[in-house]
């Protein structure tokens, strides 16, 4: 039974050793490798595998974590409310919980063809940039639709009507492997019905975003600017690397242009921003940052609905609340990795070098000495993600800019966890607008900067395949 299972070992590893000569050669996990997110790292595989705080947080700090989770997971009420802490819903969102978009803390999904609202997935609204909108495209990063506004709320408190409702149909698409294997892909057909305040801009473009999972956000965001920014350079980049471009976003805290790098199009600086407009856009809830409902001129009764606001104007999330979110989406942990020494899983491992994956998801980087969180800092994480820009070529192009990235360009997503999505959010949909159903739709989708790769996955047998989705299965 050894000899055999000696063999199944030495045929699947040799599945990948038929391409490019100079890929690195891996026949055993690396040092520390099952440990994407360093000390922080959690050992957990089922649906609460993206719900754990840092591992290495301390008693005293978990009590912070747990009041943050009890507000990213608690629904908001209608204001006014004797629940003054959570109340201010609306006039217009998406969501009345954190916790509806991001499940489980995971990954959202597209609407089911009879979903009474899309509540995971979001659609951004803008109409064509041009010199006359410059400082608004400067700060905003785009020039929201002029009646809707930069997002689209799908539902709304009593007496305001909601600004529309989204579906999505799908074009079947086929792509053949070289073999003759035909997967058939999806593409999407995004259909705004039901507005509620008259027709749009007929320029409008549109962008359907799922919600990302939580996990390692305050690692990503306790990686260094310089360390990001060298994989711009083609002079510092890895020599693997496919070059990206780095999005410069408007920070409201500190009143100028940084460095992007949350959300699809790295269109926010930092964590507590991107929390501050989720709370803005999703639920309809002030903050200091942000101390205004998102409704536009045309929306009168939205303007006119009472608010939560404190007696003297203190917004509808405290500045305590918006700590305790931040602390806890800073330390959502990421899990462990699985079977980092199966031999098909070297194999796809490989594979996933030969086609060149890693020259966008980069592998791995240290943390910054100078975290927001002594616990995120100076820690050896794969996320395998260098959170810059690429061109991802016209079939997944949303023909919308945001800031500095262009109508195809999307952020390098991070790999890690992406194994355990069925587990946690109980499907498997992925990409920015969840059109692929599984990771092999996924790659397949991938073109522009990425259509080498793409190409190369092609080329793969049955066997060489399925190395590479265990090897993905295993993030």
């Amino acid at each position: 039974m050894f000899r055999s299972l000696f063999r199944l070992s030495a045929a699947v590893l040799a599945l990948s050793l038929t391409a490019c000569d100079d890929a690195p050669r891996f026949t055993k996990a690396e040092p520390g490798e099952s440990r994407a997110g360093g000390a922080t790292t959690v050992n957990k595989r089922d649906q609460n595998a993206f719900s754990l705080p840092s591992a290495n947080l301390s008693p005293t700090r978990r009590l912070d974590f747990s009041v943050g989770n009890s507000f990213f997971r608690s629904p908001w009420v209608i204001a006014p409310s004797t629940t003054t802490a959570r109340d201010g819903l609306g006039p217009l969102f998406n969501t009345n919980a954190c916790q509806n978009c991001h499940i489980k803390d995971g990954r959202g999904h597209p609407p089911l063809p009879d979903a009474a609202n899309a509540v995971s997935m979001l659609v951004r609204l803008s109409i064509p940039d041009s010199p006359a909108y410059a400082k608004l495209i400067e700060q905003v990063g785009v020039v929201p639709e002029p009646v809707y506004g930069g997002q689209l709320q799908d539902m709304a408190v009593p007496g305001v009507t909601p600004e529309g409702k989204v579906r999505v149909d799908y074009t079947p698409v086929n792509v053949t492997f070289k073999d003759g294997t035909v997967v058939e892909l999806r593409k999407p057909d995004l259909q705004i019905t039901q507005l509620g305040y008259g027709p749009m801009h007929p320029d409008t473009l549109f962008s359907a975003r799922i919600a990302p999972p939580m996990i390692g956000l305050g690692l990503l965001e306790a990686i260094s600017d310089a360390d990001i920014l060298r994989n711009t350079d083609p002079k510092t980049a890895d020599k693997e690397a496919i070059v990206g471009r780095a999005n410069r976003v408007w920070d409201d805290a500190q009143h100028k242009t940084v460095l992007g790098r949350f959300g699809w199009k790295a269109g926010q600086p930092n964590l507590n921003q991107q929390n501050v407009h989720a709370f803005s856009g999703d639920m309809g809830l002030t903050t200091t940052l942000r101390p205004f409902d998102d409704c536009t001129d045309a929306q009168v009764a939205c303007k006119q609905a009472p608010n939560g606001n404190g007696p003297d104007g203190e917004p509808e999330v405290s500045d305590n609340i918006l700590r305790l979110v931040l602390f806890y989406t800073r330390n959502l942990a990421v899990p462990a990795r699985r079977d980092v020494d199966s031999p098909q899983v070297l194999a796809g491992k490989n594979l996933f070098y030969q086609a060149g994956c890693q020259g966008c998801h980069k592998p791995s980087f240290t943390t910054s000495a100078s975290a927001a969180e002594p616990e995120l800092a100076n820690q050896v994480i794969r996320p395998y993600s260098d959170l810059l820009l690429h061109d991802m070529g016209e079939g997944l192009a949303d023909n919308r800019s945001e800031f500095k990235a262009g109508g195809r360009d999307w952020r390098t997503a991070p790999l890690w966890g992406i194994g355990l999505t069925q587990a946690v959010s109980g499907h498997t949909q992925f990409l920015h607008d969840g059109r692929a159903r599984n990771l092999l739709e996924a790659v397949l989708w991938h073109g522009g900067e990425a259509h080498a790769a793409q190409q190369h996955v092609l080329s793969f047998n049955a066997e060489q395949r399925a190395a590479l989705l265990a090897f993905l299965n295993s993030l």
